[in-house]
């Protein structure tokens, strides 16, 4: 056997996964309903097909660029104080948006 011991994850360590893996979740969610709303964004801006292509890719394109920017900040800042940060700044805002009702078209 080797001189390190193998530890089981405690609480803390699945919290601290659970964390990370809530944005994770609601990006692939994100994701799942713009593709979803693809026909409907067709018919109602009758897009040309590389401005639909643009749409469906700008998400992945900020979030990607907001990666680099944000690893950046956090080295910083601090991650854990940033992570909260953006918890903070985001988190609200999407759960009211959500306690709406939705817009009329």
């Amino acid at each position: 056997m080797s001189a390190l011991a193998i530890r089981r994850a405690g609480r803390r360590e699945w919290v601290g996964l659970a964390v990370i893996a809530l944005p994770c979740l609601l990006y692939a969610m994100d994701l799942t309903v713009l593709n979803l709303a693809v026909p409907q964004l067709s018919a109602d801006l009758q897009p040309t097909s590389s401005q639909l292509l643009w749409i469906v890719d700008i998400y992945g394109f900020l979030a990607a660029g907001s990666l680099v920017t944000m690893g950046t900040l956090g080295d910083r800042v601090g991650r854990r104080k940033l992570l909260l940060i953006g918890a903070a700044a985001f988190g609200p805002p999407r759960c009211w948006r959500r306690s709406r009702p939705p817009p009329r078209c």
